[in-house]
């Protein structure tokens, strides 16, 4: 019943013209290994990378303490209550293929790929082949979608079941919709914000029946019972993520991870000013960030300023105004819990956001210029151009390739390190901390004894000072992206806005901090606003001068 009501809502987004023969439907293994193979030239250079950043410090960890002990709560890494479904699929690649970073790499582009077969077919459903084709390219050259395919975390992979999901729900398939959103909920728990927001959408629609604004919903004209059927199916993903909490409470006293890890993503981040602020930095996020804006600033010209173009007798169809209104649920949904929660604001949390805006952008353009196929090349260029280019702001390096950037930093600053020092104590922070004294992270072939400090600002860097007979040298880095000074750091209320609610700091430059430290620097490297050193204390300089002398 419910896919015979979704076939007439069909005609209503079409204009009453048929759709064309689905490709996602008729060929979905060879449309999945199309965009495998493509992802995986574009990543090829990347993917024996070793682990970054949050990769390193709890993703990888955990999902190798489940592939040598078992067990899902992780116990090299403090358990920040993630659903284990991801940390299963790399160690199922491990157990299946071994370890390595390839293997790692290589298991997270099927996810991908699998979230771009997943773009395809909810832009095939909604419009036609052309808006599909162009929305997938876009989404997968989107700087924030590429630098997160290869890398072993989970946002993305949440994300493309969302879209499986959002694409059996536009069909009115309800068991397959189940099974897609518990999936995603089970990858990551956030992704159940999607369901649960659509079946307050249903439960909004079936108050609003007899209004006017019944046409805003997608299966307006069902009876009351086909939309109590919706909204129950819509809450049972959050069944088997509640298990997984219950599981969890059992075997660390915790439901939503460690008291350090709850404080940091929630308590500390349920401020108005900051709220204010994170919802300001989503909405950019999700309208301009890393050249989005190419796509939504000429989509927002074109629908104010042009007819729809003709096709025959016809005018070209937009998307149905029911299908909108759920993507835009969906949309500001994420816009404001991501506001409220995550104490970093970072940009990978918006990706079950930001393909569909790319959606509805495409789609817009091809229904109103002519010229559209240039229009997305154009978006497609700038796109890959962000892949290189930092914007001259703050930004997460994991945004772009400025995560290469890091990556070969640390390479080749801690086996500089391993080489000249390979028994000193080292005075450093997270994550150098967790790459020097796991080797099977790919940086060092040894581990070496830290000591860790928070950072590098100037606090944390005197602090160490007072204590250097604890370590005999310093490995310092940027740990924020620093694109130089700008107007707006001169504005002190703006960096103590950053400072209380984000976690700003400045990172002491090399030369600053090796003359606080009292020692003098051996090693340095940078790359575009990010940079490496290594400082050998003095003493140490004198220790090893006597060693020379005595040979």
């Amino acid at each position: 019943m419910l896919k015979g009501l979704w076939s007439d809502r069909a005609f209503d987004q079409t204009s009453g013209q048929k759709s064309q023969a689905q490709w996602s439907g008729a060929y979905p293994p060879l449309v999945f290994a199309a965009l495998f193979v493509f992802i995986f030239l574009l990543h090829l250079p990347l993917l024996q990378l070793p682990y970054f950043w949050d990769e390193a410090g709890y993703y990888v960890p955990a999902a190798r303490d489940l592939l040598l002990t078992g067990r899902l709560i992780p116990h090299s890494t403090v358990s920040n209550a993630h659903p284990p479904l991801v940390m299963a699929w790399l160690a199922l690649w491990w157990k299946v293929v071994g370890y390595a970073t390839l293997v790692t790499r290589t298991a997270m582009l099927v996810l991908a790929a699998f979230a771009l077969l997943g773009v395809f077919r909810l832009a095939e459903r909604v419009a036609n082949k052309q808006v599909a084709i162009a929305s997938t390219l876009c989404t997968a050259l989107y700087p924030v979608f590429f630098a997160q395919s290869s890398m072993a975390q989970v946002d993305l992979a949440a994300a493309g079941f969302i879209f499986w999901g959002l694409s059996t729900y536009v069909e009115g398939k309800l068991v397959p919709m189940v099974i897609w959103f518990a999936v995603a909920a089970l990858t990551k728990e956030t992704a159940i914000l999607t369901p649960l927001v659509l079946a307050g959408w249903e439960i909004f629609g079936l108050i609003a029946r007899r209004s006017s604004l019944r046409k805003l919903w997608l299966h307006g004209g069902d009876t009351g019972a086909g939309s109590v059927q919706r909204i129950a199916s819509l809450l049972i993903p959050a069944l088997p993520l509640g298990l997984w909490y219950v599981y969890h409470y059992r075997h660390t006293g915790f439901v939503f991870g460690n008291p350090e890890f709850f404080r940091y993503n929630i308590a500390a981040t349920l401020n108005p000013t900051r709220f204010l602020l994170a919802l300001a930095m989503r909405l950019w996020q999700i309208s301009g960030y890393l050249h989005l804006w190419i796509l939504t600033l000429p989509m927002l010209l074109a629908m104010w300023m042009l007819p729809p173009q003709r096709d025959s007798d016809s005018e070209r169809p937009r998307i149905g105004i029911s299908v909108q209104m759920v993507f835009y649920v969906v949309m500001l949904t994420y816009v404001v819990a991501m506001a409220l929660v995550g104490g970093a604001v970072l940009a990978r949390y918006m990706l079950p956001a930001v393909p569909l805006v790319i959606i509805l952008s495409v789609s817009t353009l091809w229904r109103r210029l002519s010229f559209w196929p240039a229009a997305i090349a154009c978006v497609a260029l700038g796109f890959v151009a962000a892949w290189f280019w930092n914007p001259p702001y703050g930004f997460s390096p994991e945004d772009n390739l400025a995560y290469r950037d890091y990556v070969v930093l640390h390479e080749d600053g801690e086996r500089f390190l391993e080489a000249r020092y390979p028994m000193a104590r080292v005075l450093t922070a997270w994550p150098a901390s967790d790459e020097i004294t796991r080797p099977w992270l790919g940086y060092t072939t040894r581990p070496m004894r830290v000591v860790r400090i928070e950072d590098f600002s100037l606090d944390e860097v005197v602090s160490a000072a007072e204590f250097r007979s604890n370590y005999e040298v310093a490995l310092i880095f940027s740990t924020k992206y620093e694109p130089g000074p700008r107007r707006w750091d001169r504005w002190q209320t703006w960096t103590a806005l950053k400072a209380r609610f984000f976690g700003f700091h400045r990172d002491l430059p090399p030369a600053a901090a090796a003359q606080v430290l009292g020692g003098r620097i051996v090693f340095s490297e940078q790359r575009q606003g990010q940079w490496i050193a290594v400082i050998e204390l003095e003493r140490q300089e004198m220790q090893n001068a006597e060693v020379r002398v005595q040979k």
